[in-house]
């Protein structure tokens, strides 16, 4: 298998192209990129096919930014009749040696690319997948029970008549159904940035940790409150609040009791007291500037963990964030600080990039 099939975003398949190109070939492995304008995918396709495939099973998936879902591909792009959509995928599983190489498949997913054209084609994904997959347990190419150990199989459809087959295992993937999670706005919230702060509480922090790194009572600073979308993911969970921001609190948050208001630049703000937790910041500013200050405030001993947004220019998006992300680096090294960085282009993000840090 020499191709890989990559989800990003819709608009950012140039940046999901530059980070693929540069972390294989910090891997040795090199080849070209097959990308449209906003199709949402892109395809990596290698020039040595054993080496993309060492790739693949050892760069770690979470270290990805814009890349929401990665498989290999195997074989062609299929043609779909519309009487038999299942035939064409029992062909391609069977032929060859491609049984040999992924072995029993332990799970079936159906997707499509996250735009406007791909989204209709969910009705007909939902349709499909039952029946493809008692045909591949009939047909022996799939476990009797879903095993979330064996491998992958995802059937990406380009439209009703045109899809790939690819292959991803479940150590090093995204669990989630098109690299995708979908959230609820919550009816209370004064705005669905709250969203962006939600989801990366659920991408960053393990589920079994909620209970001691977002507990009730913590202390937490928000740098670019206004009007609260991210102060209220806080209060939510019964944490302490001091909001930053020129502008206007909610006025239900203010009455919860929970939070403190200073109208006061988010740059000039310093913490009274070492008792904050979390600094949550979502201000619109250049990124260079944000890194710096994040640092400052973990270099203090301001803060423990903290979870920042990065708005992205127009243009080079993907090495802005190499940059910034390396200059945050640089100064935590020179202060002898070991720090641990993820970083997502999460899905209720737009044009910025949301990076999470925690003192090792």
């Amino acid at each position: 298998m020499k191709q890989l099939l990559l989800y990003c975003r819709s608009g950012f398949e140039k940046e999901c192209a530059a980070e693929i190109q540069d972390k294989a070939g910090q891997f040795g492995v090199f080849g070209y990129c097959k990308l449209k304008a906003n199709d949402a995918f892109i395809i990596f396709e290698a020039y040595d096919g054993a080496a993309l495939e060492r790739f693949f099973s050892d760069f770690p998936f979470s270290k990805l930014i814009f890349v929401r879902q990665w498989a290999l591909i195997i074989g062609d792009w299929l043609e779909l009749p519309a009487g038999d959509r299942i035939a064409p995928v029992l062909e391609t599983l069977q032929s060859g040696d491609v049984g040999n190489e992924i072995g029993s498949i332990g799970e079936l997913r159906i997707e499509y690319p996250d735009t406007n054209d791909g989204k209709e084609l969910s009705t007909l994904a939902r349709k499909l997948t039952v029946p493809l997959r008692q045909s591949l347990r009939q047909a022996g190419l799939m476990l009797k029970k879903e095993n979330l150990r064996a491998p992958v199989l995802h059937m990406f459809m380009q439209s009703g008549q045109k899809a790939l087959l690819a292959v991803s295992y479940p150590e090093n993937n995204n669990s989630l159904e098109n690299g995708i999670r979908r959230l609820k706005f919550p009816s209370d919230a004064p705005s669905r940035s709250t969203l962006k702060l939600e989801e990366a509480f659920l991408e960053f922090i393990p589920r079994d940790e909620w209970d001691t790194r977002l507990a009730s009572g913590m202390r937490a600073v928000d740098l670019g409150a206004c009007p609260g979308g991210w102060t209220y993911q806080l209060v939510k969970r019964s944490m302490m609040v001091v909001s930053i921001d020129n502008g206007a609190m909610a006025e239900s948050l203010m009455m919860t009791g929970q939070v403190k208001h200073y109208m006061v630049d988010g740059f000039k703000y310093k913490p009274d007291k070492f008792n904050v937790y979390w600094l949550v910041c979502d201000m619109i500013e250049k990124p260079q500037r944000v890194g710096q200050l994040i640092c400052d405030w973990l270099i203090n001993g301001w803060c423990q963990e903290s979870i920042f947004n990065l708005k992205l220019p127009m243009k080079k998006r993907y090495e802005t964030v190499q940059e910034v992300l390396a200059e945050m680096q640089q100064r935590f090294d020179e202060a002898g600080m070991k720090v641990k960085f993820q970083a997502r282009h999460l899905f209720h993000d737009r044009e910025e990039v949301t990076v999470h840090l925690r003192k090792a």
